[in-house]
C-alpha cells in the first residue's frame, strides 16, 4: 500500500538496527510508485543527501521514484545564490614575484639577517592568514551543505573528497583546496574518467602526493601508487613495475601558481609498459590504461555502493566472501553499467538509486551517520537554527571529520569508526546545541533570539488532522518516523512516558524535550 503522510495508528516497526536476517532484494528493477512510500522517500533523501523534512518526504512520495531520483541527479542544473565564495583571497599563498625572488637571493648572498627575517615574517603572516581562510572555507562548505537545493551534488562532493583524499595541513594552500572542492562539485556526477584525468592535473593533489617534485630520472612514485591502490584499482591489480612506469608517465605534471603546468623538459619521454600497454605513455595514457583494466569499474562501483548503500569489506581482506550473494550479483551488474556507459556516473547512480535493491529492508536505517550527515541532517530535517558555524565545525573535528582535512590519503574509514565513547558524547552535545543553544558549558549568545520552533515540525501532521495536536500517540509516532524512519517499541514507550510526566501537554517545550530524548538514542545515529 502506498504511504504518504505518516499514519498515527501505524503498527510499531522494529528497531532500526543492523539485522543480518532482514531481507536484501537482489533486483535492480526500478521500484514501483506503489512501493515508494514515506519510508522509501525518507531513505532516498538521507542516502542521496542529508535528510529532509516531512513536507519534502511527502513531496517525493507524490512525485514517485523516477521524478524524485531525476530531480536529485539534475542538481547541477539548479542555480545557487552562494556559488562564489565572498571574500576569499586566492593570492595569500601565491608564489613570489621576480622582484621578491631577486631581493631574497640578494639577502642570502649578502647574509642580510634583517632582510631574511622580514621575508620569514612575511611568510609566517601569510601562513596565518591562510589557516584562517581554510577555517572560513570549512564554514562556507558546511553552510552550503545545509542550504543547497542540490543535496546530491554536495553529497557526491563529500564522497569524492574522501575518495581522492587531500589534506590541507600537508599542502597549506587553502585556495588549492577550494579549487579541488569545486572540481568534485562540478564533475562529481559526470564521469569518473573525467575526474581521474582532472585529478592528475589538480594542484592540491599534485602537491599532496609530491608529484610537483617528480622529474625525469627522479620520478616520485606517490601519485602513481595511490591512483592504483586507492583511487582506481585496488591492491592486487597492479605490479610494482606498473607503479614505477606510471610514475615516469606522470613526470613533468606540476602546477604554476593555481594552474596545471606540463613541464615538457622534466617529462620522461622514454618507452614505458603499464598494465599491459606499451609506448611513450604520458599521464593521459596512464589514465587510459587504468580505465581499460578489468578491475577499475568494479573497484569504483564498490566504493560508491559502500558510501550510498552498505559497507563493503575490502577485497584484499576477503571482502568478496563476506558479501551476501545478492550483493555480489548487484555489484557485478552495476559495474557493468559503469563500464558500458564509459564511466559516466549518472546511469550508474540512477540505476542504483531507483533499484529495489537500494530500498531493501536490510539497508533502511542501517548506516551510521558521518559527522557531516549528523550535523547537516539535523538542521535540514528538523529545521533547527544553524547557530554558530564555528561551533559546528569544532564539533565535527572532535567527531572525526574535519572538512578539507581527511586523516590520510585513505580518507575517512567511516562506518563503526565514527562511534566511540568520546564521539557519542560530542554527538549528543551538538544536537542538544542545535535544538536549544546549550553548550557543554553555558548557552550560546543567540539561544534566546534563535529559538527552535518545534511546533513547526509537527505542522504537516496537524494540517492533516487537527485533532492530532493533542494526541500523544500520533505525535510520538510522527516524530519517530521522521527522525528514525520507524517507531521502535522501546523508544515509543519512553517518549510516551515523558509526555505523561508533563500531563500529555504538547507544546514547544515538550516537543523539544521529545527531540532531546530522540537524538540521544542509539537509533538516531543511523540513517
Amino acid at each position: 500500500m502506498r504511504q504518504g503522510q505518516p499514519q498515527t495508528n501505524s503498527r510499531p516497526a522494529t528497531t532500526p538496527v543492523a539485522d543480518d536476517d532482514m531481507e536484501i532484494v537482489a533486483s535492480l528493477k526500478p521500484i514501483t510508485s506503489e512501493n515508494f512510500g514515506y519510508e522509501q522517500a525518507r531513505h532516498l533523501l538521507w542516502r542521496a543527501g542529508f535528510g529532509g523534512t516531512a513536507r519534502q518526504i511527502n513531496t517525493l512520495v507524490s512525485w514517485g521514484p523516477e521524478k524524485s531520483v531525476d530531480f536529485l541527479l539534475d542538481g547541477n542544473d539548479l542555480t545557487y545564490a552562494d556559488d562564489t565564495p565572498k571574500g576569499f583571497d586566492k593570492d595569500i599563498m601565491r608564489p613570489p614575484t621576480e622582484e621578491e625572488r631577486r631581493m631574497a637571493a640578494q639577502a642570502r648572498r649578502g647574509r642580510d639577517e634583517d632582510a631574511l627575517a622580514r621575508i620569514q615574517q612575511e611568510r609566517q603572516r601569510r601562513e596565518r592568514l591562510d589557516r584562517g581562510q581554510i577555517a572560513e572555507m570549512q564554514k562556507w562548505w558546511l553552510r552550503r551543505m545545509i542550504e543547497t537545493p542540490a543535496p546530491l551534488v554536495e553529497k557526491m562532493a563529500l564522497f569524492w573528497h574522501g575518495h581522492f583524499a587531500t589534506g590541507y595541513r600537508t599542502i597549506e594552500n587553502s585556495w588549492h583546496m577550494y579549487l579541488q572542492n569545486q572540481l568534485f562539485r562540478e564533475k562529481g556526477l559526470s564521469s569518473f574518467a573525467t575526474l581521474l584525468t582532472s585529478i592528475i592535473r589538480d594542484p592540491a593533489m599534485l602537491a599532496y602526493l609530491d608529484n610537483n617534485d617528480s622529474r625525469k630520472g627522479r620520478a616520485n612514485e606517490n601519485l602513481a601508487r595511490e591512483i592504483m591502490e586507492l583511487f582506481a584499482l585496488g591492491i592486487g591489480n597492479y605490479s610494482e613495475r606498473d607503479i614505477k612506469e606510471g610514475a615516469r608517465a606522470l613526470t613533468g605534471y606540476t602546477f604554476n601558481d593555481d594552474e596545471f603546468y606540463f613541464d615538457q623538459r622534466n617529462h620522461d619521454t622514454g618507452a614505458k609498459s603499464i598494465l599491459g600497454r606499451s609506448g611513450n605513455i604520458d599521464g593521459d595514457g596512464f589514465v587510459d590504461a587504468i580505465l581499460a583494466h578489468r578491475a577499475c569499474a568494479p573497484y569504483i562501483t564498490r566504493k560508491i555502493y559502500g558510501f550510498f548503500i552498505a559497507d563493503v569489506p575490502a577485497e584484499e581482506r576477503g571482502g568478496e566472501k563476506l558479501l551476501d550473494p545478492e550483493q555480489r550479483a548487484v555489484l557485478r551488474q552495476l559495474a557493468g553499467t559503469l563500464r558500458t556507459n564509459k564511466y559516466n556516473l549518472r546511469p550508474l547512480m540512477r540505476r542504483m538509486l531507483l533499484s529495489e535493491h537500494f530500498y531493501s529492508p536490510r539497508f533502511m536505517s542501517d548506516q551510521i551517520k558521518s559527522p557531516s550527515v549528523l550535523v547537516v541532517g539535523a538542521v535540514r530535517s528538523l529545521g533547527t537554527p544553524v547557530r554558530d558555524l564555528s561551533i559546528l565545525n569544532d564539533a565535527m573535528d572532535l567527531m572525526g571529520q574535519a572538512l578539507f582535512q581527511p586523516p590520510s590519503v585513505k580518507g575517512w574509514e567511516g562506518g563503526r569508526s565514527w562511534i566511540n565513547t568520546s564521539t557519542l558524547f560530542v554527538r549528543q552535545n551538538i544536537t542538544t546545541y542545535l535544538l536549544t543553544g546549550k553548550k557543554p558549558v553555558g548557552y550560546d549568545a543567540t539561544a534566546d533570539s534563535l529559538r527552535f520552533d518545534a511546533e513547526a515540525l509537527i505542522a504537516p501532521l496537524v494540517e492533516a488532522d487537527p485533532r492530532s495536536a493533542s494526541n500523544p500517540d500520533a505525535v510520538v509516532d510522527y516524530m519517530l518516523r521522521l527522525t528514525m524512519g520507524s517507531t521502535p517499541p522501546a523508544a515509543r514507550e519512553s517518549l510516551l512516558s515523558f509526555l505523561a510526566t508533563a500531563n500529555n501537554r504538547i507544546n514547544r517545550d515538550t516537543l523539544t524535550g521529545l527531540l532531546l530524548l530522540i537524538t540521544a538514542m542509539p537509533e538516531y545515529q543511523l540513517c
